[in-house]
């Protein structure tokens, strides 16, 4: 598994596999040209090692020339060719090949047969080490064709993703990314246990909260139960990596799941952080990062009336309550700046019934 810039690719042609291919093609086309001398046109910059290898496989007496022509941006194709870079040699009354890395809606190979055919060749001919039928549009014909693929994006062995993995030996496809790995936040009244549980239920996820592990680890006397006794017990707040370690352990204990609910960690942005690293050792990552939003007089009856019912004497004082939504707003919702640097924050109103709160997070999460 490689990341390039924002996404994950995996194994998909290996090296060995594409080498012996290349013989094979080098091998039809020394026979097909016995006697001529050929000019292979290599299509830049996806096909430069593709063209290299094949060129070392080519016993025949030839000649070599580039053009270069774009029409992709990120993961798409813009359908706008250009061309970039023309040709220099004369190709009148020339057996000539086009030698393209990848072949797939076939309107960057329109535009350059045409533009070639203008010269006159005596014979043009087409090879590619990738071609996808499925996205193919035009009717010219692919002489020499390495590989046969689907729709997906490719990486490695030349071809790119916004310009940079093209030094990989092997091939990658894009690793399509089906799991939610969501923080649900909001300040306290905000009616994330709620929303959970019933989030978990819908998509199927793994509620990982952190008092739950810490109340495990303590009562069985994990190593990471003692650990963090051990700070507990001399008044210390538990370091942050002892967290980190539960999670990990958790994760690991439900590495089948199809995401997780994060409930109590974050709280800080250096955790957030800590937090980013683990989950791309595991080549995971926060997908949605939802805040519930509720004003914060609301919050206080909330949690007013919450106390009448749970006797918890911190939801009975209201400058209690409102000392928290301070806290709340110093140390914790400076992470929704760190998430929306990512791209992963939205805001979702915390205020109506629970059934229409929760159709608003399962469309977020859509």
């Amino acid at each position: 598994m490689v990341k390039l810039n924002d996404k994950f690719f995996e194994p998909f042609i290996p090296y060995s596999a594409i080498q012996k291919r290349i013989t094979e093609i080098a091998r039809e086309i020394n026979q097909a040209y016995k006697g001529k001398t050929p000019i292979l046109v290599g299509v830049l910059n996806g096909s430069i090692l593709f063209f290299s290898d094949l060129l070392k496989e080519i016993t025949i007496s030839c000649e070599v020339e580039f053009i270069r022509l774009s029409s992709y941006e990120g993961t798409s194709t813009t359908g706008d060719v250009k061309q970039v870079m023309g040709l220099k040699k004369d190709l009148a009354n020339r057996d000539v090949i086009i030698i393209e890395d990848i072949v797939d809606t076939g309107i960057t190979l329109e535009n350059l047969t045409h533009t070639l055919s203008k010269e006159s060749p005596k014979s043009l001919a087409i090879a590619t080490l990738l071609f996808k039928p499925n996205a193919y549009q035009k009717t010219i014909e692919i002489n020499y064709v390495g590989f046969e693929v689907g729709n997906e994006f490719l990486v490695g062995y030349g071809l790119d993703y916004d310009e940079i993995g093209r030094n990989l030996k092997d091939i990658y496809v894009i690793k399509e990314y089906n799991m939610i790995n969501l923080i649900l936040f909001g300040p306290p009244g905000a009616g994330k246990g709620t929303q959970s549980d019933l989030i978990k239920d819908k998509f199927d996820l793994v509620h990982l909260s952190t008092g739950d592990m810490f109340r495990f680890h303590l009562k069985n006397e994990t190593e990471l139960g003692k650990l963090a006794k051990g700070y507990m017990d001399k008044g210390e707040l538990v370091p942050d990596q002892v967290v980190i370690d539960m999670i990990d352990a958790k994760l690991e204990e439900e590495k089948d799941a199809k995401g997780f609910i994060f409930d109590g960690f974050p709280r800080t942005t250096e955790q957030a952080v800590a937090l980013d690293k683990l989950l791309a050792d595991k080549n995971w990552e926060i997908t949605h990062m939802l805040s519930l939003e509720v004003d914060e007089d609301e919050l206080v009856k909330r949690l007013l009336l919450r106390g009448k019912d749970s006797g918890r004497k911190d939801d009975q004082d209201e400058s209690i309550i409102r000392n928290r939504m301070s806290v709340y707003n110093e140390q914790t919702a400076p992470l929704i700046d760190f998430y929306k640097k990512q791209g992963k924050h939205q805001a979702i109103e915390g205020v109506g019934s629970i059934e229409d709160i929760s159709g608003k997070i399962a469309e977020a999460l859509s």
